[in-house]
């Protein structure tokens, strides 16, 4: 066999995207990539610089033999809090974690039913020291059923509690006193924005809704994008209404602001050659580790799917308006733009074992996933929605865990398409089985095996590490490589690959 695979003899653009010149173009402005003519060829060459890579759809790579992208599934950890403060309830929903230093903080709406938006819906706080173990604090701020002895944020401001979704905003240039943004409104009012300083405390931006185009009926999200150099929403649209009318299925519109006050025109997302559904929810948000890989683990609903029986919706006490339809958690992620990949359609959280989740609107994922461990991180999911038993359920999985490269035990190769990267080690987060293995060669764009780098130089990498350091005859040194076109040659058996980055210290 030859060093590595064919050259890449076409520019490849991702999810299909429609291939007009000004597409194109755009496209390889978003995604970093750095075009290049040799002999009449255009080939493509991809910026890493030294940002870490996961395996989350196609982007870094040219052609598998033997190995697959694999989807893993999160571990169930049980019941975090229930809903169970009189002016929380069944019907608390749209929930917004945050990991702010050594601070969890959970924000979600309280409701015991009724017309959306109506003014009995409040916004809960509850905080967390590891993610795990909650305390509702009496925060003293609103009288609630005559007491200030509550949890509640925000009250008597209608609609903005219904789907009330702050953040914190990463913004360098973001004054002080705005730490904390955070979005919430319907096609009524528009999404009105609030500022605060400390996540607990606060007040309204302006008067005048900053987003005003759009249906809004859902958990609509904002955050500051690093890579994008701007504020960026993710807010409900129809497919066939588009903006303003509730036809076709729930989908996903765009919109991007330099100062959070003024948005650009609304455009609506693509998912490339995937079959519409109702996306109740998407929860998109730069993944921690990765800020340019936006992750949506959002809720899938299918209207009319009954699984629940009148008898048993009764027995499990289900509101009789919340048993007729199912949902479940999906997985996709976007690289900026208006374009989510859906490399899986299967189900990332299935509703599980028992009839308490096959009900109308259960299974919404929180929004943002949050390292709580040195090696874990967690996704939040709301559970029992309609039911005296709602709460709040949590799910773990291994840092960059969403997804690997994975290879079977008769082992298999994966060829990376052409980058540069800026950096002196190569990192990697992996998985093996006693006798599987990992081995790396560099080549250049051509395909050829650099010296020092081939995989006969290469150490065979063994165990299981969230951060192990790529070596060659014991060399760690990829530096005299960096900012060259070159491709990565993976060689695996029995093992996952979940992320790579190369290290600039």
């Amino acid at each position: 066999m030859r060093d590595g695979f064919l050259n890449i003899k076409k520019l490849e653009i991702h999810n299909k995207i429609r291939t007009n010149s000004f597409a194109c173009l755009g496209l390889l402005l978003l995604l970093n990539f750095s075009v290049f003519n040799k002999g009449g060829i255009v080939d493509q060459v991809l910026e890493l610089k030294d940002r870490r890579e996961l395996f989350v759809d196609h982007y870094l790579i040219e052609k598998f033999q033997g190995v697959t992208i694999k989807k893993h599934i999160p571990v169930d950890e049980g019941p975090v809090f229930n809903f169970d403060k009189p002016w929380e309830g069944p019907f608390c929903g749209y929930v917004t974690i945050i990991k702010d230093n050594d601070i969890y903080r959970a924000y979600y709406r309280g409701s015991q039913g009724g017309k959306d938006g109506n003014n009995n819906e409040v916004t809960c706080y509850t905080e967390s020291k590891d993610g795990i173990k909650w305390y509702k604090p009496n925060l003293r701020i609103h009288t609630i059923q005559g007491s200030k002895k509550n949890n509640v944020i925000l009250a008597n401001i209608a609609p903005v509690p219904h789907n009330f979704c702050p953040f914190l905003d990463n913004n360098p240039n973001a004054k002080p006193e705005q730490k904390y943004k955070g979005i919430g409104g319907t096609d009524k009012t528009g999404l009105l924005a609030y500022v605060s300083e400390d996540g607990i405390n606060w007040k309204e931006l302006q008067k005048e809704a900053v987003l005003k185009k759009g249906v809004f009926d859902s958990q609509n999200v904002a955050f500051w994008s690093e890579s994008e150099k701007c504020y960026v929403c993710y807010f409900r649209i129809w497919s066939d209404g588009g903006f303003t009318a509730y036809k076709g299925f729930r989908s996903i519109g765009r919109s991007t602001s330099s100062d959070f006050i003024n948005w650009s025109e609304p455009e609506a997302m693509t998912f490339g050659d995937t079959p519409l559904e109702h996306l109740y929810t998407q929860q998109t948000s730069p993944y921690f580790r990765a800020p340019h890989i936006y992750v949506a683990i959002g809720g899938r609903f299918m209207p009319g799917r009954q699984v629940l029986t009148e008898e048993q919706a009764k027995k499990l006490n289900v509101n009789p308006g919340y048993f007729k339809d199912c949902s479940d958690a999906f997985f996709m992620t976007s690289r900026g733009g208006n374009v989510y990949d859906r490399t899986f359609m299967e189900a990332f959280i299935r509703p599980g074992i028992g009839l308490d989740n096959w009900v109308s609107r259960s299974n919404y994922p929180a929004l943002n996933v949050v390292q709580t461990t040195p090696t874990e991180m967690s996704i939040y999911v709301n559970q029992d929605y309609a039911q005296p038993s709602a709460h709040l359920h949590r799910y773990s999985l291994r840092l960059d865990g969403f997804t690997s490269l994975s290879a079977p035990y008769k082992g298999g190769e994966v060829l990376s398409k052409a980058f540069t990267f800026s950096g002196k080690e190569l990192e990697i987060n992996y998985s093996t089985s006693a006798v599987g293995e990992l081995k790396f060669e560099i080549q250049d764009d051509n395909g050829k095996a650099i010296p020092g780098y081939t995989m006969d130089d290469s150490d065979t990498i063994i165990g299981d590490e969230i951060s192990k350091i790529v070596t060659w005859k014991g060399n760690k040194d990829v530096k005299p490589l960096a900012s060259k076109a070159v491709r990565l040659r993976i060689y695996m058996k029995d093992a996952d690959l979940y992320s790579i980055k190369f290290n600039q210290d």
